[in-house]
């Protein structure tokens, strides 16, 4: 059976099936069930499934930079650290001698040009929507220096100003929340499809399947109702590089006064 016909059984694009057929995309959950019906395979396609979205995908970083490449929107959430997306050179370049002291010079500027490399999405004819939700651990996890950290708060500051990016910061007076202790990304791609990204400290998990990817969008978006307005969100960061002491040496923020308080 081709594509085409089978895009019209089971009511889904062409491409989005081209997708799943070569293992680029895992099936939506409804899918296997249709393809069951359609060829009589009696559960065949639905047992598979559920084999495969408990499969890691054999290269999911590279997988997943595939997919930023290709989203229209991504959406964000860090605890610790400025997502790779908004980092300024510097801030990565500390960041990564900080990780890997060991590596020589040429290593970690490889790595920091593979990082700048990401950012060139925001520089297409057609960038992306892209919103971030910023712990304010983030903000007081210095890296490389007061100056560095300045830059890099600048930076944020600067994305607020822009059409097609949102900065929110989540306050310390939110309290716990799903999805602390480690970051989320979550892509919509061209064709409407939603896949998340969840990593730890030394590991990420791809979800391609629809209820995962659904999950974290339902927690990203609790959080981002609770979260400061740009507005605050641009205080604040403000507040906190008016703070950063003068010079290079190691960071000590004082206790902002006047906590800004989380809206739930």
């Amino acid at each position: 059976m081709s594509l085409e016909r089978l895009a019209e059984i089971v009511n889904f694009s062409k491409s989005h099936l081209a997708r799943v057929e070569t293992a680029d995309s895992m099936p939506p959950p409804e899918l296997p069930g249709l393809l069951d019906a359609q060829f009589g395979t009696d559960g065949i396609f639905s047992e598979l499934y559920q084999l495969a979205r408990n499969e890691s995908h054999p290269d999911q970083l590279r997988r997943r930079m595939e997919l930023e490449a290709r989203a229209c929107a991504i959406a964000e959430y860090t605890c610790q650290v400025v997502p790779g997306l908004v980092q300024t050179a510097d801030f990565t370049r500390a960041l990564y001698k900080m990780h890997y002291p060991r590596d020589t010079e040429d290593a970690i500027e490889e790595a920091v040009n593979r990082r700048m490399n990401r950012q060139a999405v925001f520089r297409r004819d057609n960038p992306p929507e892209y919103s971030a939700i910023l712990d304010e651990a983030v903000l007081h996890r210095g890296f490389g220096g007061p100056s560095v950290m300045r830059a890099q708060l600048a930076r944020l500051i600067e994305l607020m100003l822009t059409s097609t990016a949102v900065v929110q910061v989540l306050p310390f007076a939110y309290g716990g929340h799903p999805l602390v202790g480690g970051s989320l990304a979550l892509f919509t791609l061209d064709d409407d499809t939603q896949v998340a990204w969840e990593e730890g400290s030394d590991s990420g998990t791809l979800m391609e399947d629809l209820e995962r990817a659904t999950a974290r969008r339902r927690s990203y978006d609790r959080l981002r109702s609770c979260a400061l307005s740009p507005t605050e969100s641009a205080a604040f960061i403000q507040s906190v590089m008016d703070a950063l002491p003068d010079g290079y040496g190691p960071l000590a923020y004082p206790t902002p006064m006047g906590r800004p308080q989380a809206r739930c």
